[in-house]
């Protein structure tokens, strides 16, 4: 078994697939009162205003009534600038995932990734029994292998997921290069998950008229600062939604999640100012790596991959014991740490313990 663990002699014996799974086990445990640059959240918080609409507009009996998500829909979906019924609110970005799998992945069938990437995307392929074949990001500077996806497509591959920026890598892909991606399989689903839009400004979601096959996810989880919330959305052509919409739980997202999300969407000019203060601090970041000598992989994120040598996994240790969590990607990338980038303040105190150690 892939976990090392063996079934008592009592015990009911679970598909093949989860035997064969790897757990995921992310170290989310112990952060409380530290400097959290390690899951690539929004280290300030969310928008004032998503607070202010919860406590003006949350009475006892919401708590008791099953969600509704009409007026929700409705803001998200001018937001977005698509239609209301080619959006689906999903349970952070892992349901809209899980989703898509789930409507459209049989088991045995091809299913495309790249590597490294969103440990989701292989979790839930994974699952569902799906065969999985995976793209390597280009080793060298770790760039979108783009002409190596497009040859190892094929006419039976049923899905494709792509982060566009990608983690860890911070590798971005362009809006030419997803027209490509869909061109080439025009009968595959193709997944854009746009986590991190708003630091790259490439999406999707102007194709989508065009590109029946496309499906584009956003979260509230990262530069929106809703991460407790677990709030998302799926955008795809109506049928597609019509589909995903069957294979979904009815009230899979919670009533204070979707209300926090259209208050969050409304207060843009917050957005505008985290990302404007998170780009100055991403180049402070790269300026104090460099003169510490660290070689970094160029990113369209709010976070950076960074070369630490067969000291990574003790620097994350160290810089933990210091009150800042980084963390070790040397599971998949040796030698690789990866730091989220906050403010320009917290960027300087991280670049500050670091020299120490370093």
């Amino acid at each position: 078994m892939a976990d090392g663990s063996a079934l008592a002699a009592n015990q009911l014996r679970p598909r093949r697939a989860v035997l064969e799974m790897a757990p995921y086990s992310p170290p989310t445990l112990g952060r409380a009162g530290k400097l959290r640059l390690d899951f690539n959240e929004n280290t300030v918080g969310c928008s004032p205003r998503v607070l202010e609409r919860l406590k003006r507009d949350l009475r006892e009996c919401d708590l008791a009534t099953y969600p509704e998500y009409q007026n929700a829909r409705r803001v998200l979906a001018g937001f977005l600038a698509v239609g209301e019924q080619n959006l689906l609110f999903t349970n952070g970005t892992d349901e809209a995932i899980q989703l898509l799998v789930n409507t459209y992945v049989d088991p045995g069938d091809d299913v495309l990734l790249l590597k490294p990437s969103y440990a989701m995307y292989r979790f839930y392929a994974e699952l569902a029994g799906a065969s999985i074949r995976q793209v390597s990001y280009r080793m060298a500077d770790l760039s979108f292998p783009l002409e190596e996806l497009l040859d190892a497509m094929r006419p039976s591959t049923r899905l494709v997921m792509l982060a566009n920026p990608n983690n860890p890598t911070g590798s971005g892909i362009s809006l030419e290069g997803i027209e490509r991606i869909l061109d080439r399989a025009p009968h595959t689903a193709v997944l854009i998950d746009e986590a991190y839009f708003e630091f790259s400004g490439v999406t999707a979601l102007g194709l989508l008229d065009r590109c029946p096959s496309l499906f584009v996810s956003r979260t509230f989880s990262k530069v929106y600062g809703m991460a407790a919330l677990r709030c998302g959305c799926l955008i795809s052509d109506a049928g597609n939604a019509q589909y995903l919409r069957k294979a979904q739980s009815p009230y899979s997202v919670n009533a204070l999640a979707v209300l926090a999300a259209a208050a969050a969407a409304e207060d843009q000019e917050y957005v505008t100012q985290y990302v404007q203060e998170v780009l100055a601090a991403r180049n402070l970041a790269y300026e104090g790596l460099g003169r510490l000598g660290f070689r970094c992989f160029p990113s369209q994120g709010n976070f950076i991959l960074f070369e630490a040598g067969e000291r990574a996994g003790r620097l994350c240790h160290a810089m933990r014991d210091r009150g800042i969590l980084i963390r070790d990607r040397s599971y998949e990338l040796p030698g690789c740490v990866r730091v989220t980038i906050g403010t320009q303040a917290q960027v300087r105190r991280f670049l500050e313990e670091l020299e120490k150690l370093w």
